[in-house]
């Protein structure tokens, strides 16, 4: 494929992907920036089926989440599209979710992400590190949540997620 008709491919599938008003346009953009197609999924298929899910899961739906596993990580294990989705998953949490189970869907599954077993070497970042780094730029707000609703369930999650990265102070 030459390089012009890349940028025309992604213009197509973002237009033919039909646009929620609960999506907001920082999500949408990083949605579209990944190239699902070419990653291999979890499942085994192409990652672009993940693609409507990491939607469904910015439009605020809790259940969306939880069908993550099995595409994006498995038990311990992340899969290739780890970072994509994870990156969108940031953004969803920097466009601050309003609805508290969704918020909490949200930080149990960066939890669950956080929680997988390491698999870069000295040199090289691997998805773990790749994952982390995209967590890492949500400290701000997981501390916030944890200051606003101390005791809650959101706020345990991200307590449990600065400890993870290192900075729970």
């Amino acid at each position: 494929m030459r390089g012009s008709e890349m940028p025309q491919r992604a213009a197509r599938r973002q237009s033919a992907v039909r646009r929620s008003p609960l999506v907001p346009d920082s999500v949408e953009a990083e949605i579209a920036r990944h190239d699902w197609e070419s990653i291999e999924c979890g499942c085994g298929r192409s990652a672009g089926h993940l693609e409507a899910m990491v939607r469904d899961a910015a439009e605020g739906h809790p259940a969306a989440f939880r069908a993550l596993q099995g595409h994006v990580f498995f038990g311990e294990n992340l899969k290739p599209p780890a970072p994509a989705a994870c990156a969108v998953l940031m953004a969803v949490w920097s466009a601050r979710p309003p609805r508290r189970a969704t918020r909490e869907e949200l930080l149990r599954t960066l939890l669950e992400l956080l929680c997988t077993v390491d698999d870069g070497g000295t040199h090289e970042a691997g998805l773990y590190g790749q994952c982390a780094a995209f967590i890492r730029t949500g400290t701000d707000g997981f501390r916030r949540e944890r200051a606003v609703a101390p005791g809650s369930g959101t706020a345990e999650y991200a307590q449990a997620i600065l400890e993870i990265l290192g900075l729970s102070v």
